[in-house]
């Protein structure tokens, strides 16, 4: 891809995506994801209704009339993306592929931080890390992120999620929002991801695409692994074939679902071709909700 056709591409998903920001995505943002703690605003004079517990008594001994501490949410939040560039995000249909998916979530999600003062960084990774960027604020920061998704030629064409977390664990050293981008066809990770969540908030997006778990009735077919190049020979033809594939995805679809469930940490799957906003609208509220309750 030349710089040109790269530069539009950055530029079609900005144009996208600011609208959805705009007018969907930046509140739900906002009352899900808090900054990392309370900071001090002023002291003020009790009035009827405030909080008893706001009462800063060392001032109201020394003015001789109830006055309170008031604080306000400390905005400043870091959110990171550690995106999965491996050679299986390649893959997806006519329309888009993963990794381009990938990347529009990742416009989505920024430009709502952004929105909100929040600084973004990026983390990508294959079987090895391929680029980290340290979060900083703005737009411009943001479409770097999302030129560098798309750009990124990695060096590695496997996967290792657990070597990507611990090396966030290595740059991020206060707590941060993570949103884990991923088809999360790698094994060995929840062990790390169980550590790292203790420390960050972890949101796991899926990525999947419908033709890696439907086979078309195409003949006999050779299939070629895109992260370890194994190639292996599959009779599409056979309706018995065909069911057992969907099968067998189905249920890793369901044991990843379990996994991040048991860890305790968000998730949001989102297939390839279809509109993800709603699915991600759904995931800020049903968030929002649970916050409220508990």
């Amino acid at each position: 891809m030349i710089d040109k056709e790269l530069i539009k591409k950055v530029r079609l998903i900005q144009f996208r995506s600011s609208k959805v920001v705009n007018d969907i995505l930046a509140g739900e943002y906002k009352s899900v994801f808090k900054g990392s703690g309370m900071e001090f605003e002023e002291v003020r004079r009790y009035e009827p209704g405030d909080e008893i517990r706001s009462i800063d008594w060392n001032v109201t001994a020394r003015m001789g009339e109830p006055y309170i501490k008031r604080f306000k949410e400390e905005r400043d939040l870091s959110v990171m993306f550690v995106v999965d560039t491996s050679a299986s995000g390649k893959y997806g249909n006519a329309d888009i592929s993963k990794n381009e998916l990938a990347a529009q979530i990742t416009t989505l999600l920024a430009l709502s931080a952004t929105k909100n003062n929040d600084k973004v960084g990026l983390l990508a990774f294959s079987d090895r890390i391929e680029k980290f960027i340290a979060p900083k604020k703005g737009t411009a920061h943001v479409l770097r992120l999302v030129s560098e998704i798309l750009s990124l030629t990695p060096e590695g064409k496997g996967t290792d999620i657990a070597e990507a977390l611990k090396y966030l664990a290595k740059v991020c050293k206060r707590r941060c929002l993570v949103f884990l981008i991923s088809d999360f066809i790698d094994d060995n990770y929840e062990k790390v991801l169980r550590v790292i969540e203790k420390k960050h908030d972890i949101v796991a997006i899926s990525l999947r695409d419908k033709q890696e778990e439907e086979l078309p009735a195409c003949g006999l077919v050779q299939v070629v692994d895109a992260e370890t190049g194994e190639a292996f020979m599959v009779d599409t033809s056979s309706a018995a074939s065909r069911r057992e594939f969907s099968r067998i995805a189905g249920l890793q679809r369901i044991a990843l679902e379990k996994n991040f469930k048991s860890i305790g940490i968000d998730h949001v799957g989102i297939e390839a071709g279809s509109d993800y906003i709603p699915e991600l609208v759904k995931f800020f509220r049903v968030r929002e909700r649970r916050r409220l309750i508990g």
